[in-house]
């Protein structure tokens, strides 16, 4: 199956979508990879592009749980059906953007991920049929407040302390063509390897998750499903950088920054 690198990229004051090409020029699109991957005919210089987020404002989808080797460390049971939550728009970021902790953040928790794209309306999918419907995979940072994640947990909901601003950074680009059975999920924080995994231990294969979701809600171009975190998950701190290698798609890199203002809180 042949395979395209799709980037989301900013030059000269204007947003384009695009093909990385191996001799790192960009063939931009005549609009978006949702409608077909067209080119306009125009190339730019990756080096001149800053890469963004590959999707604008996507429903997130997430999944909890989804290797057993994470569950076992975690001290949770393991599940016998997917278990999802929602991560808000907002927050959403790109590549070489800056993760903030924020300012009533204790214990903040990187969790690098294999993220499925969407790539058009989905509904009653089989799981024979469910990779039809993707459009290619991205690199995925599902970061987490474990003390509001446990406090929101112990009342049965998860959202809060998985949604802050900038708590799901995403990219750098969308790999077409890819086999998400068997893809490495590599996580490093300032260098040093922290996860090492494989969508092969998925609880939940991407076609499963694909045909689940779309049992009970429309699935739309340009949702992105998060699919799990392996084993080794752990803390961040200002200053710190988190990449999340995934060998096909390339390098996630942020780094962690304070937040800059304490915004006042209603009780």
């Amino acid at each position: 199956m042949s395979s395209e690198k799709i980037v989301r990229y900013a030059l000269d004051g204007a947003t384009y979508y695009g093909l990385v090409s191996e001799d790192a020029t960009i063939a931009r699109l005549a609009g978006s990879p949702f409608d077909g991957l067209a080119r306009s005919g125009e190339r730019d210089l990756l080096s001149r592009a800053r890469l963004l987020a590959p999707v604008e404002h996507p429903r997130i989808f997430g999944l909890g749980y989804n290797y057993k080797a994470h569950s076992n460390e975690v001290g949770k049971p393991v599940p016998d059906l997917p278990v999802l939550f929602m991560k808000p728009s907002t927050a959403v970021i790109g590549p070489d953007e800056s993760i903030v902790y924020p300012s009533d953040g204790e214990i903040v928790h990187f969790e690098g991920e294999l993220c499925v794209v969407i790539g058009k309306v989905a509904r009653h999918v089989t799981e024979a049929r469910a990779l039809d419907y993707v459009l290619g995979y991205t690199c995925g940072n599902d970061v987490s407040d474990r003390v509001l994640q446990r406090r929101e947990s112990a009342f049965g909901c998860l959202f809060a302390g998985k949604g802050y601003d900038t708590f799901a950074p995403l990219g750098p680009a969308i790999v077409t063509g890819l086999d998400p059975s068997n893809v490495p999920i590599v996580t490093r924080v300032n260098g040093k390897v922290r996860q090492n995994g494989n969508s092969a231990d998925l609880l939940f294969p991407v076609p499963y998750l694909v045909a689940y979701l779309s049992r009970y809600l429309t699935l739309l171009p340009g949702d992105v499903i998060m699919t799990g975190t392996p084993a080794g998950v752990g803390p961040i701190h200002i200053g710190d950088t988190v990449e999340i290698d995934i060998a096909p798609i390339g390098v996630l890199r942020n780094s962690v920054v304070a937040e800059a203002s304490t915004h006042g809180r209603s009780d």
